[in-house]
């Protein structure tokens, strides 16, 4: 570059946080614009009455690539999950495990009576041929065919019981699509990162990711200016005939060399005009209950999956993993369900208390109070079998024009993290020159 070049990035998700701290760091003069009042995206904590409370589930797998790249783990301070998960029905509770990593686990998990022998000799095999692929192939496109999570493991063999009772609740909690109609790569991919590493958060709440990546962007000479939106992104010809962009951010018009849209996905179909951008949302509702102090719902720091289609898909024992999620003289938990739900806030707090109840016959639930719901309309874009084939590039839009989300790649913090690097890498490849 001849010239330092100035680069707008639209969005202070993951994507476009990643992104900017790229920029900057490659010679770009850098402005982020976030509409919110604190960068983030999707990805945020709100605290209150000593409660530690994320936007919905999530967590962070460490195994993932571009984790480990773009994110200081130690300086997370991280909580981790207990691999595997207790499953769940009325009158019933069962621990599984991966016995490698969770030793302590493998009397519980050799004897579940919710998965049978063979099914757990599949799940061995399985991380065992998993671990050894590389994971930049895994969505690569090398494959002639795409199935579902569902067609893949009914051809490798897996039990009715198996699907039913585990790996619909638990991969519905990871792709909010209990059905298992999601693509096999999102399986494959996430199933050996589990294998590789940790399920975790940070002691401060899963909003200290997103802190961390403002606070390395600026670092790297980005600015970052909040609560102001964009509502308008265009190419045209800057006065010396090269290509350029202009900025509608609030009520200026910006002049820039070139521009990231990193947004939600339907607001960067309606910024760039690129249809390829998926628009199809999965939906959750979570909520957060405070227990009295020291309820242990004696799940070992493992999540807690409806085997039953009644109730909760999954509930979270937060303040077990992460103390720092609740007061002292509290418990904190979650319950997440799928879809958009029509029931009242009330009704599913209702359904939650029944469902525990059920699982817990032995306990009464009193002091069952519910802290936050987040309805969450747009949690991921809906990924079936084939769509990663058909995702957008980050050059697609007209002109000096790019994108990142990880409707590029695949919905998940892997996929924005990187998105935002390889958007970041290709303005500055086409600057150069």
């Amino acid at each position: 570059m001849t010239r330092t070049p100035r680069v707008i990035v639209v969005g202070g998700g993951l994507a476009g946080l990643v992104a900017a701290r790229h920029l900057a760091a490659g010679g770009a003069d850098v402005t982020l614009f976030e509409r919110e009042e604190t960068p983030g995206g999707r990805v945020r904590t709100r605290e209150g009455d000593g409660f530690r409370l994320d936007r919905g589930f999530q967590v962070l797998f460490t195994a993932y690539p571009a984790v480990q790249r773009e994110l200081d783990l130690d300086a997370l301070d991280l909580r981790r999950f207990a691999p595997g998960a207790t499953i769940a029905r009325p009158n019933h509770r069962s621990t599984l495990s991966d016995p490698i990593r969770d030793p302590a686990a493998l009397p519980a998990t050799l004897f579940n009576p919710d998965v049978s022998l063979g099914d757990k000799l599949r799940v061995a095999r399985l991380r065992w041929d998993l671990l050894r692929t590389d994971p930049d192939a895994i969505f690569d496109g090398t494959e002639p065919d795409d199935v579902s999570i569902d067609a893949f493991l009914r051809d490798r063999g897996f039990s009715d019981r198996f699907v039913e009772r585990f790996a619909a609740p638990f991969y519905g909690g990871i792709t909010l699509d209990r059905s298992l109609s999601t693509s096999k790569r999102v399986f494959e991919y996430t199933f050996r990162a589990l294998a590789a590493g940790d399920t975790a958060v940070p002691a401060a709440g899963m909003g200290a990711i997103p802190e961390q990546l403002a606070e390395t962007a600026r670092e790297a000479g980005a600015a970052i200016e909040t609560g102001i939106d964009v509502a308008d992104v265009a190419a045209d010809r800057n006065a010396d005939g090269a290509g350029g962009t202009t900025v509608t951010a609030g009520e200026e018009s910006i002049a820039a060399d070139a521009v990231v849209v990193a947004t939600d996905p339907p607001t960067a179909r309606d910024l760039t005009g690129v249809e390829s951008i998926p628009t199809e949302a999965r939906a959750c509702v979570t909520q957060y209950y405070e227990l009295p102090a020291r309820t242990d719902l004696e799940t070992g720091r493992r999540l807690l999956l409806n085997a039953t289609e009644t109730g909760p898909n999954h509930v979270v024992p937060h303040s077990a993993v992460a103390p720092e999620y609740a007061p002292d003289d509290a418990t904190l938990i979650s319950a997440t369900y799928l879809g958009e739900r029509e029931e009242r806030d009330e009704e599913l707090a209702d359904r939650t208390r029944d469902a525990l109840a059920g699982w817990y016959p032995e306990r009464r639930f009193d002091g069952f109070e519910t802290l936050h719901t987040d309805r969450i309309e747009f949690a991921q874009f809906a990924q079936p079998p084939g769509i990663h084939d058909r995702l957008p590039d980050p050059r697609d839009p007209a002109g000096p024009i790019y994108l990142a989300g990880d409707y590029t790649r695949w919905s998940s913090i892997q996929g924005a993290m990187e998105s935002g690097r390889q958007a970041a890498k290709a303005v500055i490849d086409d600057l150069s020159r």
